[in-house]
């Protein structure tokens, strides 16, 4: 797969991401009357639905990390050269913008508009801190021993960290710096960004050091990401042969 496709498809997949948090949290918002645990019930199905769409379609091709601290670690396990980190993330912020425009777009709002709902404190950092160290775990461990889970195991921990932590889990800060151009429900500060940011950085750190120590490298052929691995392909090759 050329990288210009892989690129295409980290940034059509962080914009469809976005679009999906922003305008799933702008629907719910709309349509609950004030209902914050119903907004953040039909917010939290919606993401998970399109997490598991967007990981599908696009992982054979880029990896489908659309999440800087997923590439870093990918980067770290020598699952993607070091020269092309840069790229992926840069392109992961520019779709998560573009996908924040587009669900603006759709509702009729302003293309951005900067964020005024408070995300600080040390409780939310702790929870952004462990939204993602989970996160990274899910991908390290199930890429690296179920495969071919790996994105219904990715959707259903982003579904349930909605609600552990205090943070919503943003683990991702592409989607935080996105989500501080949009002054809806899925919102955050600009200023409170920079915390949220630091808190995931370290959490993905950890979850590497201590997942890439729990499980055995990914087989050397694996795709980007290990998202696939050629020995998902083993029964059926065996069958052809047969």
């Amino acid at each position: 797969m050329t990288f210009a496709r892989r690129l295409v498809a980290e940034g059509l997949g962080t914009a469809f991401l976005l679009a999906v948090v922003v305008g799933s949290g702008m629907m719910a918002e709309r349509l609950t009357g004030g209902n914050i645990a119903i907004a953040l019930l039909a917010n939290a199905i919606a993401t998970g639905a399109g997490l598991v769409a967007l990981i599908l379609m696009f992982g054979t091709i880029s990896g489908a990390h659309f999440n800087p601290v997923v590439t870093l670690s990918e980067a770290w396990q020598k699952n993607i050269p070091a020269k092309e980190v840069v790229p992926y993330i840069a392109i992961q912020v520019l779709g998560a913008f573009a996908g924040v425009a587009a669900a603006h777009m759709m509702f009729g709002d302003p293309v951005f508009f900067a964020s005024q709902h408070v995300r600080t404190g040390a409780a939310q950092w702790w929870s952004e801190f462990v939204a993602t160290f989970g996160l990274i775990a899910v991908i390290i461990g199930c890429s690296r021993s179920r495969p071919s889970v790996t994105p219904f195991a990715v959707a259903a921990y982003i579904t349930a960290a909605y609600w552990f932590t205090s943070s919503t889990s943003f683990a991702n800060p592409a989607v935080t710096l996105a989500r501080s151009a949009t002054d809806t429900f899925a919102g955050i500060r600009p200023g409170d960004a920079p915390g949220f940011i630091v808190a995931q950085l370290l959490g993905a750190g950890a979850a590497t050091l201590v997942f890439c120590w729990l499980y055995p490298p990914a087989p050397s052929d694996a795709t980007v990401g290990g998202t696939v691995a050629p020995s998902d392909f083993a029964a059926t090759q065996e069958k052809t042969l047969s």
